[in-house]
């Protein structure tokens, strides 16, 4: 990595990897909207919850493969193969039409957001500059989150007009162009290992990097709301009125777009820990707002809020990451900090569908339970704030 401050963010490799991430992301969100509806279809309403905890678990299961790959043997192939998991994986929905099927078919394809992002963030962290970390996660994060937005509105049209076979054919489609677009990426790794099964051993000390727990522990408790709303709003938002159930996560992707193109320069100004916290109370509040909206225009104020609060808090608590680790161990900082990710969403979407059953009344009291698990997450970051770890990292 170059510590050159002259060294540019707005290169040909930044703005491939920017491109593939918004093709991989929407290539799996497009997803999101239809599958509790496919799942009911198919007999097993009571399973929703286990359509995001299944694919989160997998995730979480292969980051510390992915770190460990990713500091060995190069981002770029680890990046290939998340996007090639989620190439096939399109092809196979169709093709597994009961509910076993379809639940173990998620497990496999989580491995896909296991790979991918871990050595993206790494990769990023190498071709930008220190002092520019923040900025340049945050506009990375622009473009994966552009495809969160495009892709839930896409797939559920595409759900409502076409078929749920084409939805899945589209999904495959993305996923290959993010793989082609790959290719023609430089790897940053310099000393590389060539691929032997001794890799795929981990040991206790490739699971998650100590050093970057902090921001694992805020990324878990910040994060399990999010697997509420990705279980619960597109059944709360056709109740409410809400034909295309992609909308909701359109609008508060596009909030967090706009929120993003400022957050990571202000974290980079102002420290990683202050930005984090002012996300979490935006995301209180958001939660909140959702609980108590009883009609369509409440709940996108909600959307809103949430993309604000998301977008503040994502780049920030990501350069937070790269802080905290040590250079040489960087993808295993990633996969620390996505493991929590994970298992925050994927505990969110478990909890939340074994207590939904397809009841609305139950929709808000998860949303305010939502807001007490960030609340605890700010006051988490206090009691951090008052640690030996905390004022050596200060120190730094």
């Amino acid at each position: 990595m170059s510590n050159q401050p002259s060294h540019p963010i707005y290169n040909i490799h930044f703005g491939l990897l920017c491109l593939s991430s918004l093709l991989f992301s929407a290539s799996f969100n497009m997803l999101i909207p239809e599958m509790p509806a496919y799942l009911s279809k198919m007999g097993g309403a009571e399973y929703k919850g286990l359509v995001i905890a299944f694919f989160t678990l997998t995730a979480g299961i292969s980051r510390p493969f992915s770190g460990k790959l990713t500091d060995t043997l190069g981002r770029v192939p680890v990046m290939a193969v998340g996007s090639i998991v989620c190439f096939i994986c399109g092809f196979l929905y169709p093709l597994l039409g009961n509910v076993l099927g379809f639940l173990l078919l998620r497990l496999v394809h989580g491995f896909s957001t296991g790979f991918k992002p871990t050595a993206t963030a790494a990769y990023v962290a190498d071709i930008v500059p220190q002092e520019r970390w923040g900025e340049a996660l945050g506009i990375h994060g622009i473009s994966y989150s552009t495809g969160m937005a495009i892709g839930p509105a896409i797939g559920s049209a595409i759900g409502q007009y076409y078929s749920i076979e084409i939805l899945f054919y589209s999904s495959s489609a993305l996923a290959l162009l993010s793989i082609l677009i790959l290719m023609n990426m430089k790897e940053t790794v310099k000393n590389r290992h060539r691929f032997s099964f001794s890799l795929l051993k981990i040991s206790k000390n490739d699971i998650i990097d100590v050093r970057v727990l902090p921001a694992g522990i805020i990324t878990l408790l910040a994060y399990l709301p999010y697997g509420v709303i990705l279980t619960l709003v597109p059944d709360w938002a056709h109740h409410l009125g809400i034909a295309n159930k992609g909308l909701f996560f359109m609008v508060f992707t596009i909030a967090s777009l706009v929120i993003r193109f400022v957050a990571g320069k202000v974290s980079d100004r102002f420290g990683r820990v202050s930005v984090i916290k002012v996300g979490v109370i935006i995301l209180v509040i958001s939660l909140l707002v959702m609980a108590y909206a009883d009609t369509a225009y409440g709940l996108l104020i909600g959307s809103v809020l949430y993309g604000i609060g998301s977008g503040v808090f994502s780049p920030a608590v990501n350069a937070w990451t790269v802080d905290l680790s040590n250079p040489e161990q960087r993808g295993k900082a990633m996969a620390t900090m996505y493991i929590s990710l994970e298992a925050g969403i994927g505990l969110g979407a478990f909890f939340s569908g074994l207590f939904f059953h397809d009841i609305l009344s139950r929709v808000q009291p998860m949303f305010y339970a939502s807001a007490a698990v960030l609340v605890l997450s700010f006051f988490y970051m206090q009691v951090w704030k008052k640690t030996p770890y905390s004022r050596a990292y200060h120190q730094h």
